[in-house]
């Protein structure tokens, strides 16, 4: 008798609440598991579909690029491909897309108090932590800032962002105007305000770098 083969798993097609109601109309577009946080990658500007795979352990390709395709049938993101050398496919935010930010930043916030202890199953990049940092330096100068934390290095745009502008991205930036050191967990504690950018400087937890006005402002000058 011929065994028989299980056919392939497919990713659920995507629904919609059909409820007349602002919430849900945005939880149809991004309640499904995985898409904000492919939000918060693109946030770093256009990604490959490989350099998403590697930034989100865990999700399995099928998703991924179900994921990718719902999010440009609804409008949150693009696929270009690169001209050459590059010649490389990259999905990128729209402005509706990118118009996400502050809905991870609230996200992340809310998020933090669930941070208090490092699980050993947990992955870990250094440019997750850039959410709540930007909620600790709202209202700062416009500028581009290297953080450095044990975890590496990522850097991020401060003040006004324009849409499509990446907000943070991995690594140094060769135009950043301040440099600060510190530890993930006063990152942390900072989106939650406890305690303010300002306090944690005064203390000496967090180390600025640079002589710009950007710099001169984290300082306290």
């Amino acid at each position: 008798m011929p065994r028989q083969t299980q056919p392939a798993t497919r990713p659920a097609r995507r629904r919609s609440y059909d409820q007349f109601c602002a919430g849900a109309r945005a939880l149809d577009a991004v309640g499904d598991r995985w898409t904000l946080l492919i939000v918060r990658e693109l946030l770093a500007g256009p990604r490959r579909y490989t350099d998403l795979h590697a930034d989100l352990p865990g999700v399995s390709t099928d998703v991924l690029a179900s994921r990718l395709k719902d999010m440009e049938q609804g409008g949150l993101a693009t696929r270009r491909k690169l001209p050459p050398p590059a010649a490389a496919t990259v999905y990128a935010l729209t402005a509706r897309g990118h118009g996400l930010l502050p809905v991870l930043a609230a996200l992340a916030e809310w998020g933090a108090p669930a941070l208090a202890e490092r699980r050993p199953t947990d992955a870990v990049r250094a440019h997750w932590f850039a959410l709540p940092l930007l909620g600790a330096l709202k209202g700062a100068a416009t500028g581009v800032l290297d953080v450095q934390l044990d975890e590496g290095s990522f850097h991020l745009r401060t003040g006004e962002v324009a849409a499509g502008e990446p907000v943070y991205g991995d690594g140094p930036a060769a135009d950043a105007d301040a440099r600060v050191v510190l530890d993930a967990e006063l990152c942390l504690a900072l989106g939650r305000g406890e305690p303010t950018f300002a306090q944690a400087v005064e203390d000496g937890r967090i180390e600025v770098y640079g002589d710009g006005a950007l710099a001169e402002e984290l300082r306290g000058a």
